[in-house]
């Protein structure tokens, strides 16, 4: 399946997007921030207090008297205490500042989280039609926390790094502005080298990330189709799929990590050369005298190191960086898909405890793609209280139209009216409401048989719910279970096709709605427990509106209405003995199960 997914405007400012989801964590990040900068600070007055201490001590410049040097020790205890004064005021705020942000990074990545499974609910189905679950899942997983490592190394780190490299500067040129000069030749160098690396890595990374979500989707597509690759002996053949493109992941990660990579030698190469310059420069200056203090070196000397460090932490970073940009590029571009229309204004239109069940389709057409139309100009009454049935060949258009009428698809053109009122005036949650649906495929939660039943119903009555087991053939099934109803089901394959065809069949009934829709509700079980369901779903439909897609049309004799569909049209309408005495497509389809 492709990862076609809806677009979205690509000169969208994901740095935008990211600062407004991060605007509730400003005061925390904010106070964060100005720790952190009192700790660089303290950081920085460091090398002078140094650079005192070193002239306290040193004899340089200094006259010996009798033969010894004095050093004033009131001096250099002051000076002492003022570095570890500094030494633990900068650990102490800068533990705080990063207790402070990584708190707030991981509940901005937890919120994130909660958006991205609140967003999963606001999506039109066509995008789930179109992209593959691993893709999604990648999104949710890898990609938030890959957002969430690059934001917890890199905020601190840029910000630390941008201070520093003002701070120090300044201090350089204050305590030597001709040796400040020679580091500084070096600034330019380095910017250039981040920036190539951040040019050529970024998209790769981009595309690295991307081609994740390809990989996840894959290795979800082989884990849930495992007894499909046995039984057709593929395993080889996935391994092959699976290895091709864990292959270009790798080649494409090798690619952007291995120019991510050169940025540190890089930045060491050119840093060992500011050293080299810098010691050459103070050697001179000290020569000709135009430096006097031995200090003025050795705090010069520690100047260089924290000037070079914050360069030398971006090329460290540089590849968490880019990988939390592209991660951050995925993240935002799902939270900004095109979501499915807000409904919270329009009000409950029709009375639940009186429906009716007629439906009319007026001249609806419809197609996945708007070039080309599935169903043309379909129309139909139907009264209420009728069974109607919906056949045709695969492909006609049986599922789209019951689709349709759930709104899970919108039509091209056309309505759709239940009771007289157009559902496109009612809220999707109304009409959701008034229909009871058994669909093909089966689908159970993790959770206790109970809670796979009643689902999002509240307050079920026992007896009734014993009941619709006896009239689905599950009570057997439960009295084997050691804990009944309450039995906790972990995984699918817990149940068999047929008991989660029976569990979903026990869901639609005791959901009781106006009206139901089956599409192939006893496709997965056997003939003999397909004639005790259809009992109970005969009883069930009595006097409800019902709409049954079958293709065992043993089971839709005795419907009210049958519409014959091909090619997204209606080509013949009718009872069961009216159509087999008409002998078309009915009559032949009907004919063709006994050949």
């Amino acid at each position: 399946m492709s990862t076609n997914i809806i677009s979205v405007p690509k000169e969208k400012n994901k740095l935008g997007s990211l600062l407004k989801a991060f605007k509730k964590y400003y005061v925390p990040f904010v106070i964060s921030i100005i720790l952190l900068i009192v700790s660089v600070i303290f950081t920085i007055l460091t090398p002078g207090t140094i650079r005192s201490l070193t002239n306290e001590i040193s004899p340089v410049g200094k006259e010996a008297v009798e033969g010894k040097f004095i050093v004033n020790l009131d001096a250099v205890v002051r000076y002492a205490i003022l570095l570890v004064v500094y030494v633990t005021t900068s650990f102490l705020t800068g533990f705080i500042s990063g207790f402070i942000l990584n708190t707030v990074i991981q509940k901005f990545s937890r919120d994130l989280r909660a958006q991205i499974a609140s967003k999963i609910n606001k999506l039109p189905l066509n995008y789930f039609d179109t992209t593959q679950t691993g893709d999604i899942l990648s999104v949710v997983t890898n990609d938030v926390d890959m957002l969430s490592t690059s934001l917890q190394n890199s905020v601190s780190m840029l910000v630390q790094s941008a201070v520093m490299l003002v701070g120090v500067l300044v201090a350089m040129f204050i305590a030597c502005w001709q040796m400040a000069l020679v580091v500084l030749c070096s600034l330019p160098i380095m910017l250039v080298i981040v920036a190539l690396t951040f040019k050529f890595a970024l998209p790769l990374f981009d595309k690295s990330q991307q081609v994740l979500g390809e990989v996840n989707a894959t290795v979800e597509e082989n884990y849930s189709g495992q007894l499909v690759i046995k039984a057709f002996n593929a395993e080889s053949r996935k391994v092959s799929e699976f290895k091709e493109k864990n292959g270009v992941f790798g080649t494409i990660l090798y690619k952007s990590q291995a120019i991510g990579g050169l940025i540190e030698p890089a930045m060491s190469f050119v840093s060992f050369l500011t050293y080299a310059a810098v010691l050459v420069a103070a050697g001179l200056l000290f020569h000709n005298g135009s430096i006097s203090e031995i200090g003025i070196i050795t705090g010069f000397i520690v100047y260089v190191s924290l000037f070079q460090e914050p360069l030398a932490q971006i090329g460290q970073a540089s590849s968490t960086i880019q990988l939390g940009t592209a991660a951050c590029n995925r993240v935002f571009r799902f939270l900004e898909l095109e979501e499915l229309p807000e409904e919270g204004e329009k009000k409950q239109l029709l009375d639940h405890n009186h429906i009716r069940g007629e439906v009319e389709f007026k001249d609806v057409c419809f197609g996945y793609d708007p070039k080309k139309l599935t169903i043309k100009n379909f129309s139909g009454k139907i009264k209420p209280g009728m069974k109607v049935a919906i056949i045709g060949p695969t492909g006609a258009g049986k599922t789209t139209l019951v689709n349709l009428l759930m709104r899970f698809y919108e039509v091209t053109s056309g309505d759709i009216l239940v009771d007289g009122v157009s559902i496109k005036d009612m809220s999707t949650h109304e009409l959701r409401d008034i229909f009871g649906m058994i669909l093909q495929e089966t689908w159970v939660i993790n959770g206790t048989l109970r809670e796979n039943i009643v689902y999002n119903l509240q307050n079920v009555d026992e007896n009734r719910l014993k009941e619709i087991l006896v009239e689905t053939n599950l009570s057997h099934y439960v009295e084997t279970l050691p804990q009944g109803l309450d039995t906790e089901i972990q995984k699918e394959s817990a149940l068999s096709a047929g008991q989660k065809q029976l569990v979903t069949i026990a869901r639609a009934m005791t959901e009781n709605a106006p009206m139901l829709i089956l599409d192939e509700a006893t496709s997965n079980v056997d003939t003999r427990t397909e004639i005790l369901i259809q009992k109970a779903m005969d009883s069930l439909t009595a006097g409800r509106t019902s709409f049954v897609i079958a293709h065992r049309l043993s089971t839709i004799k005795n419907a009210d209405l049958i519409f014959v569909m091909k090619d997204g049209n209606i080509v013949e309408t009718g009872n069961h003995d009216s159509l087999m005495k008409l002998g078309g497509l009915y009559s032949e389809i009907y004919n063709s199960q006994f050949n």
